[in-house]
């Protein structure tokens, strides 16, 4: 990893080592679907769109990878710190 791809907490890359992937069991569903929201304004400002998943209405799990080259790119990194930072309402 470069300088610029250290990962930020709680974020780890997949078993094949192409994308980021972290989850965040938030604390119900319109909380998911508010950081989902945040995400999306942090992608687009980025250009660079993560994958989104939400399961069991308050389950939520981001993937980034550059769909372009087949991996990690410094943007997946700056992007995955981006989101680390936003606000989040989580199930405590």
């Amino acid at each position: 990893m470069t300088a610029k791809q250290v990962l930020p907490t709680g974020w780890s890359k997949t078993p094949d080592g192409k994308a980021l992937r972290k989850e965040w069991q938030m604390k119900d569903f319109v909380a998911a679907v508010e950081l989902i929201g945040r995400i999306k304004d942090v992608a687009e400002a980025a250009d660079h769109h993560p994958d989104l998943h939400l399961t069991s209405f308050r389950k939520l799990v981001v993937e980034l990878s550059t769909h372009s080259i087949g991996g990690l790119s410094d943007k997946d990194f700056a992007v995955a710190a981006e989101i680390e930072r936003l606000p989040k309402s989580l199930k405590v």
